[in-house]
């Protein structure tokens, strides 16, 4: 009997997606993974600095910001407790082992973390879930760095890396 193989996208986002099962954040799972040629070298996931208590425990901490769109002002509110898992990514991994290699990531990167990881000398970025608010810039911005910036839209992710209300 003949299993079918995984194609390597496939394979590096589900590690990626199973990653994202460590964090505590009750908001978003996100796990993050580089990789150079078939080779993992570092995961990554996002939530509160080491030693300290995260969402779960202490609660979100949740900053309100008024945005102007073309419907008037809209109100967002995001949580600053939380480090990004391309933040940790880059944070405990190696700047010689990231050169070259490609950063597989649950989430579209935000602003903040897309610049970091243009500067960090990685050339691809995979990601599967959108976020909308930063794709033109951050699309932008991969453009003119040269890096290679793709989402895998027909990718399912592992049904037990689903986040779960109250997790």
């Amino acid at each position: 009997m003949t299993s079918l193989r995984k194609d390597w996208d496939t394979y590096f986002m589900d590690i990626a997606f199973m990653v994202s099962t460590r964090s505590r954040c009750p908001r978003r799972h996100v796990g993050t993974v580089l990789v150079q040629g078939k080779k993992l070298l570092g995961t990554a996931y996002n939530g509160a600095p080491m030693g300290v208590h995260d969402c779960s425990e202490a609660g979100c901490m949740i900053v309100e910001e008024f945005v102007a769109s073309d419907t008037g002002m809209i109100k967002k509110e995001r949580c600053i407790r939380t480090i990004h898992a391309e933040q940790n990514l880059l944070l405990f991994t190696d700047r010689v082992d990231r050169e070259g290699s490609v950063v597989y990531v649950t989430d579209q990167p935000c602003w903040t973390c897309a610049n970091m990881l243009a500067n960090s000398g990685i050339v691809e970025i995979v990601y599967h879930r959108p976020y909308q608010k930063d794709f033109d810039k951050v699309n932008e911005l991969m453009q003119q760095r040269g890096i290679l910036f793709r989402r895998i839209g027909n990718y399912v992710p592992p049904s037990d890396t689903e986040v779960q209300d109250g997790s």
